[in-house]
């Protein structure tokens, strides 16, 4: 009866395993045959990726389908932001090649995502316990539903992820082709016949109202809030306004971040000339 009972319950292992696709370890989140290495890390010796300047990679880059979903990923990572499920992916993956060519490096700082330009760079930030990191997106992945990103192991071992498997995480876009709320990237017309793009927070007969909110947005990030003087019906108002933004595309971004931190009647404005700043 003992070996009976032994080999149904390692059946129901076996069955259990496929059943998951070989997914999950108890206690972790990565595959039956992936997870860290052997060897320790030095987390004092792990520096975050540093954003620089880089082309696109000549492989990852272009619309793709996987298990029947198609994905197109962004041009440019300029105000992309989004929260969701992080995983990550070790030894299994250690030295193959990723989606841009280059081969998976468990120990650099780096990330996988469905849409990101490949290469771009991103700040992750562990909503659970406030840790953050900044990584460089050059893979594509997950493919599950629930999640955002796969960090690398360095990555998730910075974030505290490596025993939970998962973590409830938030990532923005950071670098130079990025836009973020510390350093705003406002592009400059390209002819003096380009219409101009701004993001419109509100307009105010109160002056100091308008100054209120343009002192507001300037602390959280967006430099370039601005409150200029019109007169409509007779009536003079003063309205507050980010930009002017070139790329519709990513303006799209940033419309988004500001409808959901306070913001809902914001909305663009287009305009062939720029209304002078009242305060310089």
């Amino acid at each position: 009866m003992k070996w009976k009972f032994a080999i149904s319950w390692l059946l129901i292992l076996l069955l259990a395993g496929c059943g998951s696709s070989g997914k999950k370890k108890t206690g972790g989140g990565y595959y039956l045959d992936d997870g860290p290495p052997k060897s320790t890390l030095d987390l004092a010796k792990v520096k975050d990726a540093v954003p620089h300047m880089e082309p696109l990679s000549a492989t990852g880059n272009k619309p793709y389908v996987v298990f029947g979903k198609r994905y197109v990923p962004l041009k440019s990572s300029q105000g992309f932001r989004q929260k969701g499920t992080a995983s990550w992916y070790g030894k299994k993956f250690h030295g193959k090649r990723t989606s841009s060519g280059e081969a998976y490096d468990m120990y650099k700082m780096t990330a996988a995502h469905t849409v990101l330009p490949l290469p771009s760079y991103v700040r992750v930030t562990n909503l659970r316990n406030g840790r953050s990191v900044v990584v460089r997106v050059n893979d594509r992945g997950p493919f599950k539903h629930d999640r955002v990103m796969d960090l690398s192991y360095a990555a998730a071992m910075k974030l505290d992820v490596v025993k939970s498997g998962t973590a409830a995480v938030e990532i923005v876009a950071v670098g130079e082709n990025s836009f973020n709320r510390t350093d705003q990237a406002i592009e400059t017309r390209q002819a003096a016949s380009d219409p101009l793009l701004f993001i419109q927070l509100g307009a105010f007969s109160n002056q100091d109202a308008a100054y209120s909110l343009q002192r507001h947005l300037r602390g959280a990030g967006y430099r370039t809030a601005k409150v200029s003087r019109f007169i409509q019906s007779q009536i003079e108002l003063y309205r507050v306004r980010i930009g002017p933004l070139l790329q519709p595309g990513n303006a799209d971004f940033i419309l988004a971040d500001l409808q959901r931190t306070g913001y809902p009647n914001a909305h663009y404005i287009v305009e062939t000339t720029e209304k002078e700043d009242i305060k310089k």
